[in-house]
C-alpha cells in the first residue's frame, strides 16, 4: 500500500495495483480500476516513486528481471 493525501489533507493508503492511470489537470488524479477517481496532493513523480518503492519492498521486480 502507498500513502496518499487528499486535497483536504486527509492521509490514507491505497493499493497501487488498483491504479489504472494517473492524470494531471492540474491536480494529480488517480483513476482506479473500479472507475473511481482519487484526487491527491502528491505530484506524479512522487506517486511513481512510492509505487516503485512499494514494488521493491514486496519483491515485485525480482519476477520482472
Amino acid at each position: 500500500m502507498i500513502k496518499v493525501t487528499r486535497l483536504n489533507g486527509k492521509e490514507y493508503y491505497i493499493n497501487p495495483h488498483q491504479i489504472e492511470s494517473i492524470e494531471v489537470h492540474p491536480d494529480t488524479t488517480l483513476l482506479m480500476l473500479s472507475g473511481k477517481y482519487v484526487v491527491v496532493k502528491e505530484d506524479v513523480d512522487g506517486i511513481i516513486e512510492r509505487i516503485v518503492e512499494y514494488r521493491r519492498q514486496i519483491g515485485a521486480f525480482k519476477n520482472e528481471e
